[in-house]
């Protein structure tokens, strides 16, 4: 992209604001971009790093993420990216298990990695990550007369490793090869027709990478990495509007917050071609909301995991051809749905991609002739295949052999721990995470088409399918997020009768007696959408339910 577009603007960074109240950005075109992916190379090569090498990155979103990640692809060392979101805890195992013979970061990041020495053992090079480079290329920018080669790669080559939330287990290091990514950019731009020259404003950091290989400008947003949830709506809308931004990706929940913030000041955002969001099922309000703020563009869904990505997407478009009365009035009264047509619909497989829908089975599948295929409309568990789909989990032999299915032509296909079905048209609609199953001695429950029903209720924030007592013996309960909290026991008995006469009589919904109240559901960091399911029943174990028979 230096060479095909280098006076493009391929980076924005906020600095504050001017007189005027505008934000005010740092940029860096293609070019000086480039030039400043040479300054780490060569920070890289001076302290000692060698192709190869695996490279723990701590470092702030924006400018250093994007730098330091293709800097070390150039080098031919190997990025590993852990969510610092995560906990303590988990992160420090992260780290000690991926091994990294270099740490790049920001100060506080190289007083952890002392502060906890027997986690980052391996670590033997420290290298500061800190805004110096930025005032340096605004310095002096003119070309190097010799800039560092890119080291030359094959496709099966380990470019990096990212790893997973750990949303419904212990994070795993998800080892990317250099094929993948490039097969992730082709179906990325071929799926949303991306062009490059378009605007990007990246609610999740890591997201920003695919950016200028796609030859986007990035608008690094004012937001919280690590704390989402308390991003300010208006500052997000400002950028947007200001730098005509075409493409954004982030959660529903945040969102969701941004469709609030539009609608109640008349806000539309005519230039947005695209929202991307994902982390979570898209709730059928947000997709009525979209079609109030974006006057020019479309909402999408896109299906996926760090382990693969993109597997399928679906539009706005395509959720209102399918019940264009419920989404014109956001009413997602899902009781009123035959209970074998609900989940969420992710639409149907992108290009490259195939997916089968399989009968549950726990433990190991070796090969692809051990698994039975689901009929339509039948769930089961997802899995994938395709050049997206990853081989291996970092040192986790174990874990890599209960998630991968082994192709006839010797490849992977992938385990997604999702539930899902197929429709007749061919769509892919997703019920559940497989290990938030609830098993009873006679069905088993499955967490989106029960959800669906209680989330219709105006006063429930989040909800939550929980099973108590062990699978196959299990009872059904809903754990529940009010949007007002401090609410007396007598408020919450008769929102528990609300919501039981809600799904009174339903197939599905109906075996649900028992009402759990939580103040703030723990959810993930990344997304602030993926609800901690298991932890959430661990918790109700030492609760008093309402019970509504």
């Amino acid at each position: 992209m230096a060479t095909r577009q280098p006076e493009g603007v391929a980076l924005k960074i906020p600095r504050g604001r001017t007189a005027d109240g505008r934000i005010d950005y740092l940029a860096l075109s293609f070019s000086e971009l480039e030039r400043e992916v040479d300054a780490w190379v060569e920070r890289l090569v001076s302290s000692g790093v060698r192709p190869g090498d695996r490279v723990l990155v701590m470092v702030k979103p924006g400018l250093p993420l994007i730098a330091a990640a293709f800097a070390l692809f150039k080098h031919g060392a190997v990025p590993v990216i852990i969510d610092p979101g995560m906990g303590l805890k988990s992160f420090l195992s992260c780290v000690r298990r991926s091994q990294p013979r270099a740490l790049l970061g920001i100060p506080v990041a190289r007083v952890i990695s002392r502060l906890f020495r027997p986690s980052f053992r391996s670590v033997s090079i420290r290298i500061a990550a800190s805004a110096s480079a930025v005032k340096r290329l605004v310095a002096a920018p003119t070309k190097r007369a010799h800039a560092p080669a890119a080291r030359e790669c094959r496709e099966q080559d380990l470019a990096a490793i990212l790893f997973t939330s750990g949303s419904t287990g212990a994070p795993k290091g998800v080892c990317y090869e250099h094929g993948m990514f490039e097969a992730q950019v082709r179906l990325i731009r071929q799926t949303y027709a991306i062009e490059p020259g378009e605007i990007d404003l990246p609610m999740l950091p890591i997201f920003a990478l695919f950016n200028p290989a796609l030859g986007m400008t990035t608008i690094v947003p004012e937001i919280n990495p690590s704390r989402p949830a308390t991003v300010d709506p208006r500052k997000i809308v400002q950028a947007i509007v200001q730098e005509n931004v075409t493409n954004s990706f982030g959660s529903p929940t945040l969102w969701n917050k941004l469709a609030d913030h539009c609608i109640d000041n008349s806000i539309t955002l005519p230039s947005l071609r695209r929202v991307l969001c994902a982390g979570a099922p898209v709730p059928l309000e947000l997709w009525a909301k979209s079609r109030r703020f974006l006057s020019n563009g479309l909402l999408h869904s896109p299906y996926g995991a760090t382990e693969s990505l993109p597997i399928s997407s679906i539009s706005s478009t395509e959720i209102f051809a399918l019940n264009p009365a419920r989404v014109e009035t956001g009413d997602d009264d899902s009781a009123a749905r035959p209970p074998a047509r609900r989940g969420a619909c992710v639409g149907f497989p992108v290009s490259e991609i195939e997916v089968r829908v399989i009968d549950l089975v726990e433990g190991v599948l070796a090969s692809i002739d051990e698994t039975h295929r689901c009929g339509l409309g039948e769930i089961g568990e997802i899995i994938v295949h395709g050049p997206v789909v990853t081989k291996n989990y970092d040192g986790l032999p174990e874990a890599t052999a209960a998630a991968k299915i082994r192709a006839e032509d010797g490849s992977s296909w992938h385990r997604m721990g999702d539930t899902g079905f197929f429709d007749e048209a061919g769509r892919l609609w997703f019920t559940g995470r497989k290990v938030e199953r609830v098993e009873t001695v006679d069905r088993v429950f499955f967490t989106e088409p029960i959800e669906q029903v209680f989330r219709a209720d105006p006063a429930v924030a989040r909800c939550a399918l929980i099973g108590l007592g062990d699978r196959p013996q299990q009872t059904p309960a809903l754990a529940v997020e009010l949007k007002t909290t401090g609410l007396s026991e007598a408020d919450l008995r008769r929102t528990a009768e609300r919501l039981r006469e809600r799904a009174r009589g339903d197939a599905l919904a109906g075996a649900i007696t028992q009402f759990f109240f939580h103040p703030h559901f723990p959810v993930d960091v990344r997304h602030n959408a993926k609800i901690h399911r298991l932890t959430l029943a661990k918790w109700a174990v030492g609760q008093k339910p309402i019970v509504i028979v």
